[in-house]
């Protein structure tokens, strides 16, 4: 520890008293330096700035209960087994809280599962339903009353145990079931389409602290096979009666073994217990292992205890970066709400494969690499690239496992794939930006995997759907599931390949990837008019010929057909949105997505000039989808015509009308935190082109930002004359050196140093060139 010179703490301690900082704000005593350092006086409490309502209702779906960084187990409320997340807001009824959940997924739900409710009531019935009195909802702690029953349950956990303190009425039954074979997404029809279903489940009474079993479900979201999750439960107290279920029986079997029937367990507390304590260990290889879980993740009964070390592994991260003081309250708690969210999922599951035995990371719930290869991911490499390594590593391996990377994985199961093979983009993303510990030559041998060989009827769980056609017409020809999109992102994907191929010294293979890379063109429409726009991705079938009117149904006698245009975004009533030419997007959306080749993109578009008027178009006329990756880069896109100032305006403009601090604060489904680290990189002025080494800088939104590195070093980011009228940059140093370019590259930042930007009330010429000719 380092101990401060007494005179040191003297002066601290008079300039930052409450007489000093009041004169100070007035002028009277702060130099302009002593203004800006006080800018910077960090918080030491940036958890209390997160609040996991944000983005819970509306489109958001957030996860609200506690959760650890990438933890395996999330207890929360599950209200009915519809939602995704579980939790519904009031006055939505509660069936009890489960220990597994994700966070702002779209389609249907996976999860939900080792259902615990505590009620007050014999034990005659399986069917314990109530509603909340009141919520309180924080970063690790969730708490609730019950109106019938007056129940107060509170919610926090561990990596991999869940904790919960029942406190019930005085003068009432205690009683709680563990439900084993509950689950979210449930459907009456077997084999629907992203519903779970149910396989088996088991539970036995150990003793009269300890109950133990599984729950084995398939499907969900991915479609993916079956999947296990084991628990072991323990409380702080004896229950003096018991009862378990199988199907709708009741009986007094200590143990209910795995027939393909629900099974679950009630307990009933001494009239003296008014509260509770349970411990549930969750593992997805057996029982024996969510007990060797909960004894380590909770070898005691501190409900305090766990809470704060909890919190205490969040603050180490979100400490990662901090912004002004300055920053308004609704701006820190988007920020770091923002950072919150993007670190929930993927989940780290290393020790926990039932597949395959090996010490490399195993992470899973990658819920999609669509959505988060964008954003999100390349946020983690800033605040844990050690995390970020891992990851990899983990997408890497379970190639070596299991075939592919990757584009989804839930519940040990690739899928599913909803554009390109974009763990390529993760694994080339990595290398630009120089981490270590990385096969890189594996990695390489993954990302040829997916782009040579077929999946081989398995096109919608991994690799590449239509992949011999892209490779002999040069795009995916109309009648292939998402032709138009897996087209431009195979091109985006072959261009990572290349990427990581040159480095790695393999110029034929960089040549033949790069030269694939332009195969977006192949269905780039040069001559198609749209609202003032020239050149649209359209639909184009093997012969080559372009499609204006796409068919509808399937009568081979009337064959009738429906207009496609630019703006279509809904598919006739028969055929499936993951069927349709764009995956949730449209022409105009993919037409501008095309981030390997900015350039080549804006020469098919009639030049710069026609660009910016393209953009123009986009924006204005309401084309640009704010809750849609695929438009994430778009807002940016004026640098590439030397004009970022316009970039800046777009982006305000969005965060102004679509994103704030309440619970309906987030655009879209957050998609493991892509909508909310989207915000966080723009809310500090610096944005990513994944795969690419280097950040696009705009106006940040805070007049101050530093990312605390490794080693001790720091990298910041003043905007020392930011206001509601200053927003446009009028220059840039860098480390006290003139800096003209509109990008950052990554090793500036890794390097440490600092940024400067001086800003002005109207636009001006900065940033004319992207990157240094050197």
């Amino acid at each position: 520890m380092t101990l401060i010179p007494f005179r040191v703490f003297l002066f601290w301690l008079i300039l930052l008293s409450p007489s000093v900082m009041a004169s100070g704000q007035k002028g009277s005593h702060f130099s302009f330096e002593q203004k800006e350092k006080s800018k910077r006086v960090e918080s030491t409490n940036f958890s209390s700035y997160v609040d996991p309502k944000i983005g819970s209702e509306g489109l958001g779906r957030v996860f609200i209960g506690p959760s650890t960084p990438f933890g395996m187990v999330k207890p929360s409320p599950d209200c009915t087994a519809d939602p995704n997340s579980g939790w519904l807001p009031m006055p939505a009824q509660v069936n009890g809280f489960a220990q597994v959940h994700v966070s702002g997924t779209g389609g249907g739900p996976k999860y939900g599962n080792i259902l615990v409710t505590p009620f007050c009531k014999d034990l005659d019935n399986i069917i314990h339903i109530d509603y909340r009195k009141n919520e309180e909802i924080k970063l690790g702690y969730y708490s609730t009353t019950f109106q019938n029953s007056g129940i107060k349950t509170e919610i926090t956990t561990a990596p991999r145990a869940s904790f919960y303190k029942f406190t019930y009425p005085k003068d009432s039954l205690k009683s709680l079931m563990i439900d084993a074979g509950f689950f979210l997404g449930e459907s009456p029809i077997p084999d629907a389409r992203e519903a779970q279903q149910f396989v088996g489940s088991e539970i036995r009474i150990v003793s009269d602290t300890q109950i133990e079993g599984y729950s084995r479900i398939r499907g969900g979201w991915n479609n993916g096979k079956a999947y296990t999750v084991y628990f072991f439960a323990e409380l702080d107290r004896p229950f003096v009666e018991w009862n378990t279920w199988k199907g709708t029986k009741i009986s007094k079997e200590a143990i209910q073994f795995d027939s393909y029937q629900k099974t679950g367990a009630l307990l009933r507390f001494s009239d003296k217990d008014s509260v509770v304590n349970l411990k549930i260990g969750i593992s997805f290889i057996s029982s024996a292992k969510a007990h060797e879980n909960l004894k380590r993740d909770i070898p005691h009964w501190s409900f305090n205890e766990v809470l704060n070390n909890l919190t205490s592994e969040w603050e180490k991260l979100l400490s990662k970066i901090s912004i002004s003081q300055n920053a308004s309250d609704k701006y820190k708690k988007m920020f770091y709400t923002g950072l919150y969210h993007t670190m929930l999922m993927p989940v780290d599951r290393s020790g926990e494969n039932p597949l395959w035995s090996d010490n490399e990371p195993y992470y899973d719930d990658f819920y999609a690499i669509w959505d988060t290869y964008r954003t999100s991911l390349p946020l983690i490499t800033i605040i844990d690239p050690q995390r970020e390594v891992d990851l990899v590593r983990s997408l890497i391996n379970i190639y070596k496992r299991d075939g592919y990377m990757p584009d989804a994985r839930s519940g040990n199961s690739n899928g599913r794939t909803q554009g390109g093979s974009n763990a390529e983009i993760v694994v080339a993303d990595a290398f630009v930006k120089g981490l270590k510990g990385i096969d890189y030559e594996l990695g390489l041998q993954a990302m040829l995997k997916d782009a040579t060989v077929p999946p081989g009827g398995n096109e919608e769980a991994e690799g590449r759907g239509g992949l011999i056609p892209y490779l002999e017409l040069g795009y995916v020809p109309f009648g292939i599931d998402r032709a138009g999109n897996r087209t431009v992102e195979y091109s985006f994907c072959d261009y990572a390949i290349a990427v990581v191929a040159k480095g790695l010294g393999k110029e034929n293979l960089y040549k033949k990837y790069l030269k694939q890379s332009g195969n977006w063109k192949n269905l780039w429409r040069d001559d198609y008019l749209h609202e003032g726009a020239k050149g649209f991705i359209m639909p184009r079938d093997k012969d080559g010929k372009w499609l204006d009117r796409l068919p509808f149904g399937h009568s081979n006698k009337q064959k009738p057909t429906y207009l496609y245009t630019p703006v279509t975004s809904e598919a006739p009533w028969y055929t499936p949105w993951w069927s349709t030419f764009f995956y949730e997007a449209t022409s105009w959306e993919y037409s501008l997505s095309i981030p390997h080749d900015v350039n080549g993109l804006i020469e098919k578009s009639g030049g710069k000039e026609m660009f910016e008027k393209r953009l123009d178009i986009f924006f204005n006329k309401g084309f640009f989808n704010v809750n849609n990756e695929p438009s994430f880069l778009s807002p940016c896109l004026y640098h590439w015509i030397g004009k970022p100032y316009k970039s800046s305006e777009r982006v305000r403009e969005i965060i102004n009308k679509n994103y704030n601090d309440s619970s309906i604060g987030l655009p879209g489904n957050d998609d493991s935190g892509a909508m909310s680290s989207w915000l966080a990189f723009h809310i500090i002025g610096l944005y990513p082109n994944a795969g690419h080494d280097y950040y696009i800088i705009n106006t940040p939104i805070v007049d101050y930002t530093c990312i605390n590195l490794d080693g001790g070093k720091k990298f910041e980011i003043s905007v020392p004359s930011l206001s509601e009228k200053n927003v446009y940059i009028k220059s840039v140093t860098l480390n006290g050196n003139d800096y003209p370019y509109s990008t950052l590259r990554h090793q500036d930042i890794v390097n440490g140093g600092k940024l400067v930007i001086e800003v002005s009330s109207e636009p001006t010429n900065w940033g004319k060139k992207m990157f240094s000719d050197k």
